[in-house]
């Protein structure tokens, strides 16, 4: 059985940007994420979130377009996030964990073509300082929404749902952020 790929693959016109396709989000957060079409539609948060738990059972994954390399990112972070959920010394509220991931979201982190940036074989580098700078700010305005919507699906009476946080012992490729 195959890995499930973002239904984005297809789309023509997407800007990318080391092999990350910029696409549109249905954000409440401000950020360089274009505004989509069809407002009905999920979006590759709604996609990630969704794919996380069947996805992060494989191993391998066919890379079959730029929102293929957009979802495993998703993926991994949100597999970092319930990490940290479920990695925390007293269980979090949502309110806790909303704070807690909310500042990871906007943390440094490491972008393709960074030494350690853990996927650097399957993206390129930014090839401008701009393009580096309108990926972080696409990936930090990603992260932000993952955080919102993923612990509103988690949360079931301000606790987190062990069905979600067993799949914290999973590591989808074998990778993590």
């Amino acid at each position: 059985m195959p890995a499930y790929h973002s239904s984005y693959n297809d789309e023509p016109n997407v800007r990318q940007i080391a092999g990350v396709s910029i696409l549109p989000l249905n954000a409440r957060s401000r950020g360089p994420a274009p505004i989509p079409v069809d407002p009905s539609r999920p979006d590759i948060v709604d996609e990630a979130i969704d794919l996380f738990r069947a996805n992060s059972l494989f191993r391998n994954f066919e890379i079959k377009g730029g929102a293929d390399r957009t979802l495993i990112y998703l993926i991994l972070f949100i597999s970092d996030c319930l990490s940290r959920i479920a990695a925390a010394p007293t269980t979090w509220t949502k309110h806790e964990a909303t704070k807690q991931l909310s500042s990871h979201a906007v943390d440094a982190f490491a972008l393709p073509g960074d030494a350690n940036f853990p996927l650097s074989s399957l993206y390129s580098a930014p090839e401008t300082r701009a393009d580096a700078d309108t990926l972080r700010q696409y990936l930090i305005q990603a992260r932000q929404e993952t955080v919102t919507r993923l612990l509103d699906k988690i949360y079931i009476d301000d606790v987190p749902s062990r069905w979600w946080l067993a799949f914290t012992k999973r590591k989808f490729m074998g990778k993590s952020l």
